[in-house]
This record gives C-alpha cells, sequence and structure tokens, in this order.
C-alpha cells in the first residue's frame, strides 16, 4: 500500500520568485486630489443625514406645538368645523352662514363642539327646523351654562335680546344647548354647545 501524497508548498516569496516591481510613487497632485475626494465623501456620508435629523426634527417641533395649540385652545377660533365633527354633534350650519367659529374639547367622560355663526331669519328658521325645533320653542333666557361661556369665550350682554332652548338626546346622541341674540332680527347670531357622552 502506497502511502498518501501529500500536496506540495509553495516556496516562501524569495525563493524561486521574481521580486515584485514597487508601485509607483504617487506625485503630491494626485495625493491632494485624493484626500479631498476622500473629504467630500465623509462630508456628504455625514452631512447628509445630519442635515435631514435637523430639518427632521424642526418640522416635528412645528408640528407639536400646531397641535398644542389646537388642543390647548380654550377659545372659539373663526374656521368652520370639518364635516365629521358637525354630523357627529349633529350642529348643521346653514351653508351661507358667516362670522363661523368653533372650539372642540374632549376629555374621557364627555366631548364638546362650540359653535357660533351668523344668518339671516330664514336660514336660522332652517337651522332651528334642522336640530328639531323652532323659533316658537325659544324661551327668553341664555340656555348656555357659564362654564361652558367661559370655555368658549362668550360673554351675554344685558342688552341683547337672547332666546334659547335644551335640546336633550339618549346617549350616544349628543345633547345641544342653543342660544340666539336676536338683538338685530335681520342678522341673529347662534351659539351652540352640542355635548356627546360615549
Amino acid at each position: 500500500m502506497t502511502p498518501p501524497s501529500l500536496p506540495r508548498q509553495a516556496p516562501p516569496p524569495d525563493e524561486g520568485s521574481t521580486p515584485a516591481t514597487p508601485l509607483p510613487v504617487e506625485d503630491r497632485r494626485h495625493v491632494v486630489r485624493r484626500r479631498w475626494i476622500t473629504a467630500i465623501i465623509i462630508l456628504l456620508l455625514v452631512g447628509v443625514p445630519a442635515g435631514y435629523l435637523a430639518v427632521s426634527a424642526q418640522q416635528s417641533r412645528e408640528s407639536g406645538r400646531d397641535k398644542a395649540a389646537k388642543v390647548g385652545a380654550t377659545k372659539v377660533r373663526p374656521g368652520w368645523p370639518s364635516k365629521v365633527q358637525r354630523s357627529i354633534y349633529e350642529v348643521p350650519i346653514p351653508p351661507k352662514a358667516w362670522r363661523v367659529g368653533f372650539l372642540e374639547t374632549n376629555n374621557w367622560r364627555t366631548s364638546r363642539l362650540y359653535v357660533q355663526f351668523a344668518v339671516t331669519p330664514a336660514d336660522l328658521d332652517a337651522f332651528l327646523a334642522d336640530i328639531g325645533t323652532s323659533r316658537s320653542e325659544l324661551t327668553r333666557e341664555v340656555s348656555v351654562g357659564a362654564h361652558d361661556a367661559a370655555i368658549a369665550g362668550w360673554s351675554w350682554g344685558p342688552h341683547n335680546t337672547w332666546y334659547g332652548t335644551t335640546l336633550e338626546q339618549q346617549n350616544p346622541r349628543p345633547t345641544r344647548d342653543v342660544t340666539v341674540d336676536l338683538t338685530d332680527p335681520a342678522k341673529p347670531r347662534v351659539y351652540v354647545v352640542s355635548t356627546a357622552t360615549p
């Protein structure tokens, strides 16, 4: 039986091989250029993500401020509530209403939508009919409570002609306190607090 053959080892580099050719020496211009390219690549690899993070952080801060301003609002602000809000709180603002403002507040027990707007007499009648009442059912009083008025930033002038009503409904449908300023009968102003209990 013949012994197994072993693989041959390569000779050491200095034995039986031609000496390696030395690398050409890089001139100064190429060294400077290579260093500049390396510096630019490093700057891009570090600078671009850092810039992106800075812009993203700024946008996040601004978004947080906007959200905090909306959540922390304590007065009715100009603008229309969304269609979803109007539907949930059952406040059908007439399309031609003006001086529209709203505020929504939420906590774990109740959610409220505060709405104010001015309308024509015909639109007032249509609004009252939409919510299930009429002028004849309004009484000579302010139906919005003092606490809600303070949150909305409303004050009830003693020389104004105020009429109001409260429309109660079973949960989860909202209860609505409606107050109408008929001081100028040609331009009624409506104030509504709709309270929903989940």
